[in-house]
């Protein structure tokens, strides 16, 4: 039984020319990351995700990185507005899937900014990052939207999303990389020395998907009892991106609706 959609996009033939802002740019071998994304929706499967793909946006470098187009919510998806505004044109392709799926559309409207990369949702807390990406505006615009939840804003370093420093695993806990964002505003932090270790997307059950350059700790996540999914997503971290900006899991939803 599927334990709901998982929304993805196929890599832009323009990939290698997505932005990048804390890191030096190297070069991106599209068709090897077209084999990882592949390899990434099969993983997605496997964990009982019905994996969906928004309407390819070949025109917009970025649109792989579907995570930060939208924030669900329950039975709500709210549209972000992205802070690079050459990214803003990836959001209607997004629309559509969430429409089709029957999720209740709100949007981020101007002058808020808002990429989905900086909503970390634990519990009943929503924690939206305030950096390059997302502004104030769009902060107070998220606690009207999500009113029956607490948001908090987190003020973030030299990294480009929220979710580029911490992630929660099943159990509540975060992960996080110290230096990057203050831990101290999140409960139960498990701090880890790998980048790419502090970015995980929960599967479902004990199952945490984890990318391939962060070994020690999976290793770390095996001993904590869960099931580590291990992806290679190389490519796609030389554009800052990770195993979270890839989908969009909306728990639930069976497919679309006709």
């Amino acid at each position: 039984m599927s334990r709901g959609i998982a929304l993805v996009r196929r890599p832009s033939s323009r990939l290698a020319e997505g932005l990048v802002t804390h890191i030096e740019r190297s070069p991106v071998d599209v068709d090897l990351a077209r084999r990882q994304h592949d390899a990434y929706c099969a993983a997605l499967s496997d964990a009982g995700w019905s994996v969906l793909d928004v309407v390819p946006a070949d025109h917009c470098p970025d649109s792989v990185f579907v995570e930060d187009t939208v924030v669900v919510s329950g039975t709500r998806a709210i549209l972000a507005r992205p802070g690079a505004p050459g990214r803003r044109a990836e959001v209607a392709g997004t629309e559509s899937a969430v429409r089709a799926v029957g999720l209740e559309v709100e949007k981020i409207a101007s002058p808020g900014t808002l990429d989905g990369g900086d909503v970390l949702q634990i519990g009943d807390t929503v924690y939206v990052g305030q950096g390059g990406r997302t502004n104030g505006a769009a902060i107070r615009q998220m606690r009207g939207l999500l009113g029956d939840r607490r948001v908090v804003a987190v003020p973030l370093g030299r990294v480009l999303h929220l979710k580029s420093a911490v992630t929660a695993l099943p159990d509540g806990t975060v992960l996080a990389s110290p230096g990057l964002v203050d831990v101290g505003i999140f409960p139960a932090v498990r701090t880890v020395d790998e980048e790419a270790g502090c970015h995980v997307v929960c599967l479902g059950g004990d199952k945490v998907m984890i990318s391939a350059a962060a070994p020690k700790t999976t290793a770390l996540l095996e001993d904590l009892g869960f099931a580590p999914v291990v992806v290679d997503v190389s490519e796609f971290e030389k554009l800052e991106g990770c195993v979270t900006c890839l989908s969009v899991l909306v728990p639930g939803v069976t497919g679309p609706r006709h």
